[in-house]
């Protein structure tokens, strides 16, 4: 019974410290990819911020009409999901689609997805959600061209009236220890706060407003999914690597047990054994 009972722990220790070398190898390629998806999330928040100025200072003039400030008219809300395509990172999927549907349940009729990632399409998918776009296979750093195909497609609903509100649901990167799942509207434009935000200087702009406005709604549009997509990657990449450093530390732990297991069943075993043969020495005098 111990010979066998040895057998079995011996086979979970080996199954064990396979598992602990893919964990391991899997959080030194999440920190990897999150070096890289980190520097680049720091050249495009600037690139975000300085847009983002230009931005307020055009909307800041009362002169301007457009759908883009007062709304198309429609009662559809575009909610674009930014999920991951593979799993193994913690709670970062679960979190998104959990804050999803809670803002999609507020008015599911007027509701439409778009899904930016493979965990995402299942899940919507399996609940028929009313998914008209999905995207899958994205970059681990996103390219200009992953963040215009989305913002092309939810644009041009948003230029035929289809959709009367773009949002984005996506994690956002903090820092190493704080992600956090936010709501961002894109479309139409919250004219009061972003008037709020812009400087008091008088800017003359050339072509007119107006124009000026219509030129640059596909390159905001463009540079916010890009600054949504690695947010996203940079965060994924975060909880990967520290999901991944909490199961090796745990496959340690597993592993220190079933070693002190293993050993006090071996050397119960080997005095038993001991005990045998003085009994049958004894036996035979």
């Amino acid at each position: 019974m111990a010979g066998t009972g040895l057998v079995a722990i011996k086979r979970r220790i080996k199954s064990v410290t396979n598992t602990k070398k893919i964990t391991k190898a899997m959080g030194l390629v999440a920190t990897s990819k999150l070096r890289k998806t980190k520097e680049e999330l720091d050249i495009c928040n600037l690139y975000d911020e300085s847009f983002s100025k230009i931005l307020n200072d055009v909307l800041k003039d009362n002169s301007i009409s457009s759908i883009y400030l007062d709304g198309n008219g429609s009662k559809k809300k575009l909610y674009i999901v930014v999920t991951s395509d593979t799993g193994l990172c913690g709670s970062f999927n679960l979190n998104i689609l959990n804050r999803a549907t809670q803002e999609i349940s507020k008015d599911m009729k007027n509701s439409i997805i778009i899904v930016i990632g493979e965990k995402g399409v299942s899940f919507f998918n399996r609940f028929n959600y009313n998914l008209i776009q999905k995207y899958i296979n994205i970059a681990d750093v996103p390219s200009l061209g992953d963040a215009n195909e989305v913002s092309t497609y939810g644009l041009k609903l948003y230029d035929d009236s289809e959709v009367g509100e773009i949002n984005v649901i996506y994690t956002k990167f903090f820092s190493q220890t704080k992600q956090e799942v936010v709501v961002e509207k894109l479309l139409p434009f919250d004219k009061v706060s972003l008037n709020a935000a812009a400087n008091g200087d008088n800017i003359l702009f050339e072509p007119y407003t107006n124009t000026f406005l219509r030129d640059v709604i596909p390159l905001y549009m463009r540079e916010k999914m890009l600054n949504f997509l690695i947010h996203s990657k940079t965060s994924e990449q975060s909880i990967r690597m520290s999901a991944m450093d909490g199961a090796t530390k745990n496959a340690n732990q597993l592993l220190d047990k079933l070693k002190l297991q293993y050993n006090r069943m071996r050397q119960g075993a080997i005095t038993q054994e001991i005990s045998e043969i003085v009994g049958g020495a004894e036996a035979q005098k």
